[in-house]
């Protein structure tokens, strides 16, 4: 740890919600900071009281919120804790939202439709927000909706990282689920040391939520083990009817990598019953015993959190983080 670090660090405070604690320890343990005490509780109404136990003037805070379900509770509480810095007069204030709520509304399909991915960064904005760091952003214009700089943080190194050590990446396939996200498999093949790539022509419905059509595979797959990513995996329609596919096409193996395991039901009947060899998510959103399976397996995503709170609070680059890939 440098000496710019050390002789700095009481200026930085380290908050967090109440959505996923385990994620805010392992984030401060890397930084080797507390987490603020603070009080937060919630009326019988509904409201959220949130208030900091020790003085945020002049800090540069940064605040952690993991949004998994009821996301509009976490995100609300969010908005409250980053006014109360605000009025506390902290320096500088962060935002972290490892999950960028509402990033699937990103444009409008049709007429009279919200564009509720803009409407976030305006509220977090209005809130007292004058950073944000994020993780695999559904689509990256949504950068451009905040009004300040946007960390958009990859996971792609520390899911390759880890297929790499388990898997031979001489046989490996890497599967876009679609084929919008082609570009964003180009970059995992690379990773991976320029294995072959194919995807899946699929078609969705607009009118029908969480409910996807996986018709045929573009590429060769017989023999090969499949790696299939996508940026998040929610009731698993999508990736499960990936896999069975690719199976049927003639996969040895299917192994699936998500960043975002939001995993609503059924996912997890989808995912364990699908054939998939393994499901690789990080930690961004809490993921409940309830929600897991003998398949599944969860890596950190506190090394990426902290390595970039540390860089953005020396003002250092952010993008040699993840190899310029951004």
């Amino acid at each position: 740890m440098g000496t710019e670090w050390t002789d700095n660090r009481k200026n930085l405070m380290f908050f967090s919600g109440r959505a996923h604690p385990e994620l805010a320890e392992q984030v401060a343990k890397e930084l080797d900071v507390p987490v603020t005490a603070q009080t937060a509780r919630d009326f019988a109404n509904g409201e959220i009281f949130v208030r900091f136990e020790e003085s945020v003037r002049g800090c540069d805070a940064f605040v952690l919120q993991s949004h998994p379900a009821p996301l509009n509770k976490w995100l609300m509480e969010q908005l409250i804790m980053l006014d109360a810095l605000k009025r506390g007069s902290a320096k500088r204030i962060t935002a972290i939202l490892p999950f960028y709520p509402y990033a699937r509304q990103d444009k409008k399909h049709r007429g009279r439709e919200p564009i509720s991915a803009r409407l976030v960064a305006d509220l977090l904005h209005t809130a007292g927000a004058d950073r944000i760091i994020t993780v695999d952003l559904h689509t990256d214009q949504i950068q451009g909706f905040f009004d300040g700089p946007v960390d958009h943080m990859r996971a792609q190194n520390l899911l390759t990282g880890y297929i790499r050590d388990n898997y031979p990446c001489e046989n490996i396939v890497v599967v876009s689920p679609d084929s919008g996200r082609v570009r964003v498999a180009e970059k995992w093949a690379d990773s991976l040391g320029g294995t072959p790539l194919a995807f899946i022509h699929k078609t969705r419905d607009p009118m029908v939520p969480n409910q996807v059509v996986s018709n045929r595979v573009v590429g060769e797959v017989a023999g090969r083990t499949c790696v299939l990513t996508d940026d998040m995996i929610d009731t698993g329609g999508t990736i499960a009817g990936a896999v069975k596919l690719l199976l049927e096409e003639g996969a040895r193996d299917v192994i699936v990598a998500a960043t975002h395991g939001v995993l609503s039901p059924p996912a997890k009947e989808r995912l364990s019953t699908c054939g998939a060899r393994e499901v690789i998510v990080t930690n961004t959103l809490p993921i409940e015993e309830e929600k897991r399976f003998p398949q599944l397996t969860v890596l950190s995503i506190a090394p990426l959190l902290a390595s970039t709170i540390r860089a953005v609070f020396e003002n250092g680059s952010v993008t040699g983080l993840f190899n310029g890939s951004a």
